[in-house]
């Protein structure tokens, strides 16, 4: 055994072993890579460096500013005006409520870009309004936290920075057009399932509103709505960068919640700064640590040992593609998602996309997706955490209630990895 291998079992291992032992994962991280480097006589400055190099990306910027929206937005009514807009588009179906938290969740998302924000704001709203009417907790949970995994994918999503700068600089504007559809997919399918379940339990219709409400709901709403198509169709649109279009959203959404609808002081503002800066400082440090850990594997040239050992498996694309998922659904279970992609990215990334043909938009998707669902999963999953704690009910509970609609977000999974189209259509037929 080379000194090399040693040095990657020692990697890997204390990496594993901290995982275990409950260490905060850029602790982790960073241990890891200071115990190994030390192994391999490596001076500490170059972890240093490469933690410096990890953040000093002019894209990353758009991370902090997309946090800060999300905030502003979240507590300042924005998502209260989405339910009640959703109510009045599809809340007289069967279940209408469920098909409102679908709906708003894709709204919310689409503007928040986080599942754990929407969980937060929207099932604060909903899942005690749903319990009250008759629902089951574990229905109104799993709706709730399912469908907030549309926000990872629907764009805009600081995730998809997060991967397009991992993989190397693949393009925002394409990645957030990929993201589009299979985003709407997913919300489709489980409104579909949620309908059937509703049915069967007999669940109520929401009310009818005047012409006059519902004018007005949706004025109330526009607004709110506007700053997606701001976002998205400036960065595709090539009028600004994901950075400048998360900078735009920001003060977008300073200026309508503290001055047009003014549900909260201005001297609330610096309580979400600084919870802002809390969710930044996790963030950023994360991926300063998961950039000298990908250096390590880089160094000792894991990812083409990995890419070897999947290849010595099968060469067959569609086991290939079926066992990378089944990897990455399982990994999302356990970690949260921004360490895994920028660990699981570099070590990928040759085989689905160097080797196996991928499309790099596609792929983003595909890996974005997975680790969504692992959101939503025990025994790490953060939105799962959040919904039940909200709904007050355990993770056992809400996790059985939540079977059929872990089958509908597979089903979809699925689809977007082996029928590209469902991916590349939007970015190929808007940008070429």
């Amino acid at each position: 055994m080379t000194p090399n291998d040693i040095a990657a079992i020692l990697l890997l291992g204390s990496f594993v072993i901290f995982l275990i032992l409950r260490v905060p994962i850029t602790f982790s991280l960073a241990i890891s890579s200071i115990l190994t480097t030390l192994y391999l006589r490596i001076t500490l400055l170059s972890v240093v460096q490469r933690m410096v190099q990890g953040v000093n990306s002019f894209s990353l910027l758009a991370i902090p500013f997309f946090i800060l929206a999300g905030e502003i937005m979240s507590q300042g009514g924005i998502s209260r005006r989405l339910i009640l807009f959703s109510n009045l588009l599809i809340g007289r179906l069967r279940g209408g409520l469920a098909q409102v938290n679908i709906l708003a969740s894709m709204f919310f998302g689409g503007i928040s870009g986080s599942a754990v924000a929407d969980v937060s704001s929207i099932g604060t709203i909903l899942i005690p309004m749903m319990k009250e009417k008759g629902y089951d907790a574990d229905y109104s949970v799993g709706i709730t936290v399912t469908s907030a995994c549309q926000g990872v994918i629907i764009p805009p999503s600081h995730n998809m920075i997060i991967y397009a700068m991992a993989a190397g600089g693949v393009s925002v504007g394409r990645l957030f057009l990929g993201g589009f559809l299979p985003g709407v997919i997913l919300g489709l399918a489980l409104m579909v399932i949620s309908y059937i379940i509703a049915v069967k339990r007999k669940y109520p219709k929401e009310q009818r509103y005047s012409l006059r409400e519902s004018l007005y709901i949706t004025k109330d709403a526009f607004l709110g709505l506007l700053t997606a198509v701001i976002i998205i169709g400036g960065v595709i649109s090539g009028v600004f960068t994901a950075t400048e279009s998360a900078a735009i959203a920001s003060v977008y959404a300073f200026i309508i919640t503290f001055f047009v609808y003014r549900e909260i002081p201005l001297r609330h503002f610096p309580k979400i700064l600084y919870a802002s800066l809390k969710t930044l400082a996790m963030v950023m440090s994360l991926i300063a640590a998961a950039s000298a850990f990908g250096w390590l594997l880089a160094y000792l040239k894991i990812p083409a040992a990995a890419t070897n050992a999947l290849l010595a498996l099968t060469d067959n694309k569609i086991l290939l593609l079926l066992l990378i998922n089944v990897l990455l659904l399982v990994l999302g279970t356990i970690m949260d998602m921004a360490p895994l992609i920028l660990i699981t990215t570099p070590i990928l990334y040759p085989v689905v996309v160097t080797t196996l043909g991928m499309s790099p938009i596609q792929f983003g998707v595909v890996l974005i997706l997975n680790l969504g669902i692992g959101l939503c999963t025990p025994p790490v999953g953060s939105a799962l955490f959040v919904g039940c704690a909200i709904g007050k009910i355990s993770i056992e509970e809400a996790t059985k209630g939540m079977l059929p609609l872990y089958f509908m977000m597979i089903a979809v999974l699925m689809l977007i990895t082996f029928v590209p189209q469902v991916v590349m259509f939007i970015p190929n037929l808007i940008m070429g």
